[in-house]
């Protein structure tokens, strides 16, 4: 046996071996790897987002402030002294003066047709005929019967006469005088009813010629001659309608009434503009007439009337139109619409200072069209205001007019503009001195 194996413990009391540094120094070794990977990950976002100003060649007031504030570029005008006019807003209809259905006042057969479709007629032209025979025939019926009646009654005049004499010589009873006398009153109706019918047959004679009611123009004819018309047709044979002048109603809101009665009381017209579809073609100019008698419950509203001359014919019957009631010019100081804004404590707008720095002031509002408004309060004529850009400012933030931002570009390239942070066509980024170095050139 060997003396080696003989001292040798036997297995069971070997110590197992000790796992040792190396899993522990492993676990260090990978969070100090995931720390870098995040230091390296937030200094990569912090260049990209910090280039823009740290970039060589980036003047101090292209993109921020001297004191390192960002500036925005932001629409500006002045604010100045005009005539703003107070005008109401309205949909109205045109409508013609004068409407009128041309219908027969007789029947009978329509032989002329003396108008064309679309005709201005005047009042009084003939534009149609129908059959005159009948009506003649019937007029002179009445005349024979009234020539008659007449004769009957100057015979029955006379014997009434010779009655009276007799009677004054009491030759005659006095009933046969008054019988006389009542045959008489009898015969003088009778005639009086015979001129009435005459002038019946003579009127419905007058009425086979049929004439314009009214100056116009004239629609599209509903029958041809030919045709037998009677009285009581209610489609008539054509509509005129007078379009010069012509009338234009519209509703105003029952609020602005007392208003429109003010500016009636203040100047003896008021100016109404109608305007087409789209409020970009003046369609003619006209004066305000008046307002109805009543509010329309169920809207609101009160309905008015303008007039207007029409004599280029530009407005239509029955056409719809926008429709501008001027009711006076207020002067103001006036910016426009979209440099007002409001917040929690009102209106205000942004002053642009003399150093290119914006203040937030109120200001009151008063009297608007659709491109202006007027300031009451908190701002002077001359001063000049933001009208774009006022959603990304604050107060006492640096400010670029769009001139400036141009001029400013023209000197030199914007800073993250693509090609504009690194060398470009053999040259490197300015330096201090403003002078340029030329990169060396390469070994072909």
């Amino acid at each position: 046996m060997n003396p080696q194996e003989v001292n040798a413990p036997p297995p069971s009391a070997i110590p197992p071996a000790s796992p040792g540094p190396a899993p522990r120094r492993s676990r260090w070794v990978g969070s100090l790897v995931a720390l870098a990977l995040v230091a390296l990950v937030g200094g990569a976002a912090w260049y990209l987002v910090n280039r823009g100003s740290s970039g060589g060649g980036e003047s101090p007031g292209r993109g921020f402030a001297g004191g390192g504030r960002p500036t925005v570029t932001v629409g500006d005008a002045v604010a100045r002294k005009a005539e703003l006019p107070v005008v109401i807003d309205a949909l109205g209809t045109v409508i013609p003066a004068t409407t009128v259905i041309l219908r027969p006042q007789v029947s009978g057969m329509l032989t002329q047709v003396l108008f064309t479709e679309g005709q201005m007629v005047k009042k009084g032209q003939l534009l149609a005929q129908i059959d005159p025979r009948p009506f003649e025939q019937a007029l002179m019926q009445a005349q024979g019967t009234r020539q008659r009646d007449e004769a009957q009654l100057e015979n029955a005049r006379l014997t009434l006469a010779r009655y009276r004499t007799l009677l004054s010589q009491d030759s005659i009873a006095r009933q046969d005088v008054d019988t006389q006398a009542a045959l008489v009153k009898q015969l003088e109706g009778t005639v009086m009813t015979d001129k009435a019918q005459e002038g019946t047959a003579r009127l419905n004679l007058d009425y086979t010629r049929i004439t314009a009611p009214a100056t116009g123009r004239i629609g599209l004819r509903t029958v041809d001659a030919g045709n037998y018309v009677t009285s009581g047709d209610a489609a008539g044979l054509a509509t005129i309608a007078q379009v010069a002048p012509i009338d234009v109603q519209f509703s105003v809101p029952q609020d602005r009434v007392g208003d429109i009665r003010a500016a009636q009381n203040d100047s003896a017209t008021l100016a109404v503009t109608a305007l087409d579809r789209t409020r970009k073609a003046e369609l003619g100019t006209g004066q305000f007439s008046t307002l109805d008698n009543q509010v329309d419950t169920t809207t609101g509203t009160v309905k008015a009337k303008a007039r207007f001359d029409n004599a280029a014919g530009a407005l239509f019957p029955n056409q719809f139109v926008n429709v501008q009631l001027l009711l006076r010019n207020v002067p103001a100081v006036v910016v426009p619409v979209t440099a007002v804004r409001t917040g929690a404590n009102g209106d205000y707008v942004y002053v642009i200072n003399e150093d290119r720095t914006v203040s937030l002031r109120k200001v009151k509002r008063g009297q608007a069209t659709v491109g202006l408004m007027a300031i009451t309060e908190g701002l002077k004529e001359g001063e000049r205001v933001v009208t774009e850009g006022g959603d990304r400012l604050q107060d006492g933030m640096a400010v670029q007019l769009p001139g400036a931002a141009g001029a400013a570009g023209a000197r030199g390239p914007r800073a993250g503009a693509s090609g504009a942070s690194g060398p470009r066509d053999g040259a490197s980024a300015a330096g201090e001195g403003g002078q340029r170095r030329q990169r060396p050139p390469q070994n072909p």
